[in-house]
């Protein structure tokens, strides 16, 4: 074969290399436009059927309320304020509670369960104890709480640690039990000791396990907040909750609960930006649509 004869089917080769990962990448694009698309078709068509039900009388406005109401309702808040004063301040107020409960749980689920999944004689006393606290429905602790450091910041903190602290803690558990053997046995055999294994073996292998709870526990720490702002406080979007509930405001409650789902989907968008930058080097997952 003469060498451009092998120069022409190389270039064809690449030609049609190219052409597979152009068309692939369209694919990918247009799948992810159309599942876009089809969200903000089905959220759409959701709120009409709402809007229409409550307008036509099938269900009951003054209980269900309707989209509309609730939009104004929100645009009231923003512009003019709330009965508690700003809504931006009623936000921070619920949003630091959650970030503050939020980084304590996390720190403290993350340094527990490493320690325990590292050393199994303490795993073996603590862990009846861990059970029984993450059996207790740890959302009837927030009236205690309350009890205990008033209508602050401080019960809700505490009530977001709680629901925090468990989830984290035993993905970081169980990351810390499954980190491949071989590779601790080839660092100890490399001179590491058990400081070295731990920081550059054992974290950065359950750092996955660690991240896949960050993404639901971030959730928790919002309820904890809100939960104790709904039993006692002198602010925040809880607040907000119950004393719309009070004044049988439908619109108002469901306000809130629009406000709380927005900050919840910015996060949620902010630790799965961290996490792809983080973690490079994972496979896209074919059926994500994301």
């Amino acid at each position: 074969m003469s060498p451009e004869t092998v120069t022409s089917v190389t270039s064809r080769t690449a030609a049609g290399r190219t052409d597979r990962s152009q068309a692939r990448a369209r694919a990918a694009r247009n799948r992810k436009l159309l599942v876009y698309g089809t969200r903000v078709l089905l959220l759409v068509g959701l709120l009409a059927l709402w809007e229409w039900l409550a307008r036509a009388a099938v269900i009951d406005p003054f209980n269900f309320s309707m989209p509309s109401k609730i939009w104004d309702q929100t645009a009231q808040w923003a512009l003019h304020g709330t009965p508690q004063g700003s809504l931006w301040e009623q936000v921070w107020y619920t949003l630091y509670e959650a970030l503050l409960g939020w980084v304590i749980g996390v720190l403290g689920g993350v340094v527990l369960g490493i320690t325990l999944g590292r050393i199994r004689f303490l795993a073996d006393v603590l862990g009846p104890y861990i059970k029984v606290l993450n059996a207790l429905p740890r959302i009837v602790l927030a009236p205690i709480f309350l009890i205990w450091f008033g209508l602050g910041p401080a019960s809700k903190v505490a009530s977001a640690v709680v629901l925090v602290f468990f989830p984290v803690f035993f993905n970081a558990f169980q990351g810390a039990r499954e980190v491949d053997r071989n590779l601790v046995a080839n660092s100890r055999i490399l001179g590491a000791g058990n400081r070295q294994v731990t920081l550059q073996v054992v974290i950065p292998s359950a750092t996955s396990w660690i991240f896949t709870s960050l993404h639901v526990s971030f959730g928790f720490a919002l309820i904890g907040a809100i939960v104790g702002e709904y039993i006692g406080a002198t602010k925040g979007l809880g607040l907000l909750v119950a004393a719309s509930q009070g004044t049988f405001n439908a619109a108002g409650v469901y306000a809130a609960m629009v406000i709380l789902a927005v900050v919840a989907l910015l996060a949620e968008g902010l630790l799965a930006f961290l996490e792809r930058r983080l973690f490079r080097w994972k496979p896209a997952d074919a059926g994500d649509g994301r």
